[in-house]
């Protein structure tokens, strides 16, 4: 597997403070111009995988409606090391290998944990 891309490494050392707690993660694409409906085909092929993850509680794609050009991925993970373990998976190569073809800019990865009760 190549080299995981700067943001997602990033993204794993934040990760290491949450060890044992639900996680929560927010992920920015934005597609060079031209490139929208190629990168969106590519991110709906994760999704199915993705949600067959055992660690997996939520992983959905969304696209703004306010800039059709940004794509956004809201997941929530059992734990950092499913989460880990997430970003080790092969299907989720073609697209770091793709990134800088297909992304104008570094995706942009936001970790949250839950301050508020989870619904009962």
């Amino acid at each position: 597997m190549s080299e995981l891309p700067r943001e997602i490494q990033k993204l794993a050392a934040d990760l290491a403070l949450h060890r044992g707690q639900e996680v929560t993660v927010v992920a920015y694409l934005k597609p060079r111009p031209g490139k929208e409906e190629e990168t969106q085909e590519l991110l709906m092929s994760l999704v199915p995988p993705t949600l067959e993850e055992l660690g997996c509680i939520d992983y959905y794609l969304h696209r703004s409606n306010d800039e059709p050009c940004v794509f956004m991925f809201y997941e929530n993970w059992r734990s950092k090391e499913d989460l880990d373990e997430h970003l080790t998976m092969p299907y989720l190569e073609t697209l770091f290998e793709n990134k800088d073809d297909l992304l104008a800019e570094e995706i942009d990865v936001r970790l949250f944990t839950m301050t508020s009760s989870p619904p009962a």
